[in-house]
């Protein structure tokens, strides 16, 4: 019996080779279909915009591919990993291999060592790429396909709470004193009534108070409406408050959300959440490292038997299952159910556990 790791140099790159390519392939498609139909729901949106044109659409196509990459990616490598399974299955090469003495763990080693460096280049993708395209066409959208502010990190749609009042921003672009506010609305409120509503084209910070220009006040109790050049408002609120609200993991690499989570522990704020995308951004890349095992069940089994095809659905099922898995861990790690780490990795050692013993009951 051969006891190596690989069954072969060549017959390793051979499987390797297929599995990548057709990985690949099935991703190629899936992004084209998905971004053809994001496009048409959306590019009316982008026109509407005064000097929006064909520019804008292939720079909203340009955000918005990394972000159909990443999030597709592991859905391409099990279907990738089953058609090329169940393709050398029916062309008998999996008897071939098995006659020759080698295991079914031989056989999806050069799978399991290329989804590794899969694994690898989707991680540095994702930090360095998707992230970045993620927080500039969420910032994009704020302004509705506008013109975007010149700083770089930005927040949207932030709430904050003073007292009984609550302030909305829709874009918080700057840091410390240099915090900005776009499209304020301050909703004053009094013993529980809403009193009045501020809205403000831009706000920014004074002293320990927020200077809000443009303002117009509706007074609800007369429905009048009264336009202010200038209001200080917000005595007391920092800046922080703004910038710290609304952190999202999606759009932070690790080292920033971990500086955020630090942050917000040092400001007695809750970080569960954070935490749990922390973690998910390690054991999300590597999900495609399941894939190879969980499609390992359509490889094996004679291909006259009729059940391939069952095979094949059995492998689909158990890969989507692990999604299903992994999305309900993170909620509840989300909602505070789950630890933080519980609700990144449970889902992995599971399914990891799961393949391998599809594996050894494939090699009975």
């Amino acid at each position: 019996m051969n006891l190596h790791f690989f069954p072969s140099k060549r017959l390793a790159f051979y499987l390797a080779k297929l599995f990548v390519l057709r990985s690949l392939a099935v991703l190629a498609a899936l992004v084209i279909i998905l971004q053809t139909l994001d496009l048409l729901g959306e590019s009316g949106k982008i026109l509407r915009h005064p000097g929006n044109g064909d520019a804008e659409l292939w720079q909203y196509v340009s955000l918005r591919v990394p972000q159909l990459v990443s999030r597709f990616l592991p859905f391409a490598v099990l279907l990738g990993t089953l058609i090329t399974l169940a393709t050398l299955n029916q062309n008998s090469e999996i008897v071939s291999m098995k006659a020759a003495g080698i295991s079914a763990h031989q056989i999806v080693a050069p799978l399991v060592v290329a989804s590794i460096a899969i694994a690898a280049v989707t991680f540095a993708f994702q930090e360095r790429i998707v992230t970045r395209a993620i927080a500039t066409l969420d910032t994009w959208e704020a302004v509705d396909y506008g013109p975007m502010p010149p700083e770089s990190r930005t927040s949207q749609n932030v709430w904050v709470r003073h007292g009984e009042d609550l302030i909305f921003a829709r874009l918080v672009s700057g840091r410390g004193t240099g915090t900005r506010l776009r499209d304020v609305r301050i909703y004053d409120r009094s013993g529980g009534t809403l009193m009045s509503i501020l809205t403000a084209t831009s706000g920014r910070s004074q002293g320990d108070a927020w200077l809000l220009e443009d303002v117009e006040r509706f007074e609800v109790t007369n429905t009048r409406v009264t336009r202010i050049p200038a209001v200080i408002f917000g005595e007391g609120v920092d800046p922080t408050r703004f910038t710290l609200s609304n952190v999202d993991p999606d759009q932070k690499d690790f080292r920033a959300l971990q500086d955020a989570i630090d942050q917000m522990k040092a400001a007695g704020r809750p970080t569960s959440a954070l935490e749990a995308g922390l973690w998910h951004k390690v054991s999300g890349p590597l999900s495609v490292l399941l894939m190879p095992l969980l499609a390992g069940v359509a490889a094996f089994g004679l291909a006259r038997s009729g059940q391939l095809f069952l095979r094949v659905v059995l492998g689909m099922a158990l890969g989507f299952a692990y999604f299903v898995a992994d999305n309900f861990a993170l909620a509840m790690g989300n909602f505070g159910a789950y630890p933080p780490a519980l609700a990144a990795w449970a889902p992995f050692v599971l399914f990891l556990l799961i393949g391998e013993a599809v594996l050894i009951r494939t090699e009975e």
